[in-house]
């Protein structure tokens, strides 16, 4: 039996953030990044809609990236001094990340980070609040998952949170917040969300509603993200659900090694998720190949690539990749980057033994060893094909 989880309602398209004029409770907590929201009117129209609703607010805002365990506990202090019944997550990946642990902690104060880092291993939440997400940024799809990723920036642990309990309850995807994104985060993001269909439509727990899902987000990414890069008004639009589409996809059929190569590697080498994905994906579908090509050619077919065999297609597809680097000027490897040799070859042990054994990395389509991880690695940094 298999099992597929999203918000029970979502709310999308221009304007969908007037749906909070609707919403039932008394108190809502928001949880912002920058007070960048503040500054360009997101927040205080988002606090006028609730206000109609006849609900009180409270912002707390601050949330880095990698949101740390530290930032998280002190969200959960905020809010048990609040008290809301609404906790509405806003912004990019992070705070949306936050805003889950902080409702964790918010329900259950004694409960330990180890303890949320087991796979669904959480306590039934919705005890004092519903959780509503609204993302800015199109990319994470974390307003449909069931993830949250926390990092202890003492220790450098991270705690990833994986468990049905946290997918939010509404998400509410405005096609009218995504307009001001700088071309760089659109870039940024807009691989981190192709990366998440790709990973989605060959995973080892992949289903027919997945394979769906990912692959309309496809389409949509292949035929919007450069316009988007461009500042295309509708293209952005567009982008925004495409990226959702990827994450609900995602979220029911988990990730693969772009992603792990990713997660350990961002604090390290200080390099955004999405612009890592975007130098690790190539590679990695060239990895996979061996076991997961008819998957990657059927991806080739629907998006009409040029090629006849299952090589050829999936050849197109990787230099389809590739190609969407070129046009948004983005490093195409880790030296590229701007990474010295000497960084990479002193983390390189331990960035391998780490990404094999990151929880991604048992949903991927194809084994990998450590070795093989190292290999890999070596061939994103000095941009060398895969063939092994």
């Amino acid at each position: 039996m298999q099992r597929f989880t999203i918000p029970r309602d979502v709310y999308f398209g221009d304007n969908a953030i007037e749906h909070l004029k609707s919403v039932k409770g008394t108190k809502a907590m928001l949880v912002i990044g920058s007070e960048r929201l503040i500054k360009d009117g997101t927040v205080p129209r988002i606090q006028e809609l609730l206000k109609e609703a006849n609900i009180e607010t409270a912002v707390f805002s601050g949330i880095e990236n990698d949101p740390s365990v530290a930032t998280v506990r002190r969200g959960g202090e905020a809010m048990k001094e609040f008290n809301p019944d609404l906790i509405i997550g806003i912004g990019g990946g992070s705070p949306i990340d936050a805003a889950k642990a902080m409702w964790i902690f918010y329900e259950y104060p004694e409960f330990t980070f180890e303890e949320a880092a087991k796979p669904f291993n959480l306590p039934e939440l919705r005890q004092k609040a519903r959780f509503i997400a609204i993302p800015t940024t199109s990319g994470t799809g974390s307003e449909v998952t069931s993830f949250s990723v926390i990092t202890d920036h003492e220790t450098g642990v991270k705690y990833p949170i994986a468990d049905y309990n946290v997918t939010p309850d509404v998400a509410i995807v405005d096609t009218n917040l995504v307009q001001s994104m700088t071309s760089t985060l659109v870039a940024n993001t807009g691989m981190d969300a192709l990366t998440h269909a790709f990973e989605a439509y060959v995973s080892k727990v992949r289903n027919p509603i997945t394979d769906a899902l990912a692959m309309k987000s496809i389409e949509m990414t292949v035929d919007n993200l450069v316009n988007s890069f461009k500042g295309e008004e509708q293209a952005r639009k567009n982008m925004h659900i495409a990226q959702c589409l990827a994450g609900m996809a995602f979220s029911n059929a988990i990730l693969g090694i772009v992603h792990s190569m990713s997660h350990k590697t961002g604090k390290i080498f200080n390099i955004p998720h999405g612009c890592a994905n975007a130098i690790y994906l190539p590679h990695a579908m060239q990895f996979n190949a061996k076991t997961a090509g008819a998957d990657y050619a059927d991806i080739a077919k629907r998006l009409g690539v040029k090629g006849t065999t299952t090589d050829e297609l999936v050849q197109s597809l990787v230099q389809l990749v590739k190609d969407f680097r070129v046009a948004m000027n983005m490093p195409t490897t880790l030296k590229e980057f701007g990474i010295s040799e000497e960084n990479f070859k002193s983390n390189l042990d331990e960035i391998a033994k780490n990404a094999v054994a990151d929880p991604c990395t048992g949903r991927n389509p194809r084994e990998i060893s450590v070795e093989e991880m190292k290999k890999l690695f070596e061939a994103t940094y000095y941009g060398t094909e895969v063939n092994f």
